[in-house]
């Protein structure tokens, strides 16, 4: 077992995790799902899926982690000498480094509307308001759709972890954490009270929060099983990783329910933005979809305010946050991999790791220009990378550690890991690990049956 480093501080371990957890699918992906799901009625099932789901593995993955001190990898090795378990944190090593190559191209795209923003090149020769939409469509396709253009800002983007990433956990994670986090909330504080004070922004507080049961039927469900999964970073070996940083006295419970309720948080403060400024003016009739909705209809709804150079840039800026601190963690998971594997010092394990990404990625953001005919399954390269790690690896590996925390791993791992070794009353133990064993394997097997089936 390697020696490891530790979070310097409590509120820098919180920072730190949240950072892993809320990135681009708590922004763009949760106001649409919540839009096309009954508003908050699927809220409140998102909220039942973190509680039943979402808490109980990540307190399976800490466990792991925290009592091993080891990289995702060697978490099982170090439970399980000798047996294959290991090949779940190996799937999951494979996982992170996958959605790395790709997340680097969508957070490079936020990095380069964030100056845009700022230089006003966003809203340069925007005077009809008449076709807005199809202005701000052009610039997607001008911005997103190229070559050159969005792969200097993917490329600037893998610049930039790699500089926080070389100043390894306390130096570069956690610091880069104790800036972005407050700063992540303060801009959702801001923007929150400007569109609440928009005019008609009552009717789009009430569509959001007006549940509307009629629209919840099993896809529903699973739907927010999967943003449960997916805004949790689980399945990753980000929160193995970055458990195994923690001190021994951390509260392994305390932190995953600040985490998950950070990220809940997020989540309805986005909606809170986003519902009242699209009613507002009269947007609501368009599907609020992904990278439509971030980079076409909030330019849109921006371009029609007062100082829509400050707000966009105060939202891109925001996104910029979301979107480093979550690439930043997941490109941590094959750093400490190999630190631990290889025993390669910081340095040699993030330049030779990360490197390879300026390739993996520039195919991703070539599938959107030059190369968005070539195709595998049907699929070009992004959407292949997506599709197989979001539908296939994250559930498979949260499946893996369910079934092994809950079955297979040292029977008191659990126990002993939330009571941090007896030292604290742990009361929720039994309920934990019923779930871990029963429940949330049984949710994760729907999501399967629902995505094949």
């Amino acid at each position: 077992m390697s020696t490891k480093s530790e979070f310097a501080s409590k509120f820098g371990l919180i920072a730190a995790t949240v950072g892993s957890a809320v990135g681009l699918g708590n922004i763009w992906r949760f106001p649409a799902e919540t839009q096309s799901n009954g508003g908050s009625a699927f809220l409140l099932l998102y909220i039942i899926c973190i509680l039943l789901l979402g808490i109980p593995v990540m307190l399976a993955e800490f466990s792991l982690g925290r009592g091993s001190k080891c990289d995702t990898i060697g978490a099982f090795q170090h439970f399980s000498p000798g047996k294959k378990w290991w090949l779940i944190g190996a799937l999951a090593v494979l996982s992170s480094y996958l959605i790395a190559s790709y997340y680097m191209v969508v957070a490079g795209w936020t990095l380069e509307y964030l100056v845009e923003s700022i230089t006003g090149g966003l809203y340069e020769g925007v005077s009809d308001t008449s076709n807005l939409e199809g202005v701000f469509t052009a610039k997607m396709d001008e911005y997103i759709a190229t070559d050159m253009r969005p792969l200097l800002y993917t490329y600037a983007l893998i610049a930039i972890n790699i500089g926080v990433l070389l100043g390894g956990v306390s130096g570069g994670i956690e610091r880069l954490s104790n800036i972005m986090m407050p700063l992540l909330f303060v801009i959702l504080a801001v923007m929150c009270v400007v569109s609440l004070m928009l005019p008609g922004a009552s009717e789009g507080v009430k569509y959001f929060l007006a549940p509307d049961f009629s629209k919840i039927n099993g896809a529903t469900i699973i739907n927010a099983l999967g943003q449960a999964l997916f805004s949790l970073s689980l399945g990753m070996g980000v929160l193995i990783t970055f458990s195994s940083y923690y001190p021994a006295d951390a509260r392994l419970t305390k932190t995953s329910v600040t985490v998950a309720l950070s990220s809940l948080l997020v989540a309805v403060m986005v909606g809170l933005i986003i519902f009242p400024a699209v009613k507002s003016f009269n947007l609501d009739d368009q599907p609020l979809q992904g990278a439509t909705l971030v980079f076409v209809t909030l330019p849109e709804i921006f371009a029609r305010m007062p100082l829509a150079q400050l707000w966009s840039s105060l939202f891109f800026l925001l996104l910029f946050v979301a979107a480093l601190t979550s690439s930043v963690s997941i490109a941590e998971v094959s750093i400490a991999t190999v630190q631990d594997r290889l025993k390669w010092s910081r340095a040699k394990a993030t330049i030779l790791m990360l490197m390879p990404l300026f390739v993996l990625s520039a195919l991703c953001s070539l599938s959107f220009g030059s190369m968005k005919d070539f195709t595998i399954l049907g699929l070009t390269v992004f959407d292949l990378l997506d599709r197989f790690t979001t539908d296939i690896l994250l559930p498979l590996i949260s499946l893996g550690v369910c079934i092994y925390v809950g079955w297979f791993a040292p029977r008191n791992l659990l126990k002993e890991q939330l009571s941090n070794q007896g030292t604290i009353k742990s009361p929720m133990n039994r309920v934990f690990m019923l779930i871990i064993r029963y429940i949330a394997p049984l949710l994760i097997v729907m999501i399967f049956i629902n995505n094949y089936l």
